[in-house]
């Protein structure tokens, strides 16, 4: 039986910086000191007027291509993990299919927020361990969010930036995936997210007057810590898949939205901080793209998983959706 395994990864990160001061010009009042305390956000990146979710997929893509010396043409598969698409339909993976070229690959997006690109990933992994005909596999998370922020809503337009993160997940004759869970909340569905534009609030003139353009908003409050609530059994659960424990693993990447959130689940993990990585201080909050943008980082600075090490991913988002899928590197 075919094993799954990351042989390279990639990023793109809009030029635009968009600071914490920046962010405070805006709204007219002092934000940024209780960013960096309660978040750890201190600037984020903003994609240009003219660019799309796909033409930052496509930037990762080629980078994650070149690192693992392949072609486009070699890709069997493309999996987009977004919820900021260039259209709703069709789907942004077949736009990136046509830019790369990768003239042989099947495309579909994945769309369950934030969790999407470790939902993706775990699909990925189960491809190529079940269908000879999947070789070489693109998961890549792409997020636009800034082209769906009100810009007076301090909630919002202060944590949603741009960017994009790639892997090729390969077949290869030891084990890479090692288990994967999805989890989700429901019944907090209509707590966050881009409610205007399709068939529930269609973008027809009379809903735009009422509601405005397509943005993403808190709708209503949902538990605080559920992050830290529920990551600890989820990641709990997947590693008993794998008989392994939280010891086993050299390094873990969450959803990059709040750094005390994450320093409060590796501290409830009983796991040191040295163990993870973050980005959302420089980059803020790119949602579907944080974590292969995170990976990719600590790759680049020496810091990120080495040979045989175990690692988790583990992301939420709207819906709530959750994921955990755990790798040996």
């Amino acid at each position: 039986m075919p094993h799954a395994r990351i042989t390279s990864t990639g990023r793109y990160v809009p030029e635009k910086t968009l600071t914490n001061d920046d962010m405070n010009a805006i709204l007219g009042e002092n934000v940024g000191d209780w960013l960096v305390e309660n978040v750890g956000i201190r600037e984020r990146h903003v994609m240009a007027e003219d660019e799309t979710t796909s033409d930052m997929v496509v930037a990762a893509a080629h980078q994650a291509l070149a690192r693992a010396q392949l072609e486009a043409a070699d890709l069997d598969l493309i999996i987009v993990a977004t919820d900021t698409p260039d259209y709703i339909s069709p789907a942004t993976a077949s736009v990136v299919q046509a830019k790369l070229g990768a003239v042989d690959a099947g495309t579909f997006d994945v769309n369950c927020a934030c969790a999407a690109w470790v939902t993706a990933l775990d699909m990925a992994a189960r491809y190529i361990i079940t269908d000879a005909d999947y070789q070489h596999i693109l998961v890549a998370g792409g997020y636009g969010m800034t082209k769906f922020v009100d810009w007076s809503d301090k909630k919002t337009c202060t944590l949603f930036a741009d960017g994009a993160g790639a892997v090729i997940v390969s077949a290869a004759d030891e084990p890479g995936f090692l288990a994967g869970k999805l989890l989700a909340r429901g019944e907090y569905h209509d707590a966050l997210g881009v409610y205007t534009g399709g068939t529930y609030r269609p973008a027809i003139p009379e809903n735009v007057a009422r509601f405005g353009k397509p943005k993403v908003q808190f709708v209503r409050k949902f538990p605080a810590t559920f992050n830290s609530d529920n990551w600890p059994p989820l990641i709990q659960a997947t590693l008993r898949k794998a008989g392994l424990t939280l010891d086993d693993i050299d390094f873990f990447l969450f959803t990059q939205l709040n750094l005390r959130t994450i320093e409060m689940v590796m501290e409830k993990l009983g796991q040191p901080l040295e163990k993870t990585h973050w980005i959302m201080d420089k980059w803020g909050y790119t949602g579907s793209a944080c974590i292969p943008m995170a990976l990719d980082d600590a790759l680049e600075q020496g810091k990120g998983p080495k040979p045989g090490d175990h690692v988790i991913f583990c992301a939420s988002g709207g819906g709530l959706a959750m994921a955990v899928s755990l790798w040996r590197w």
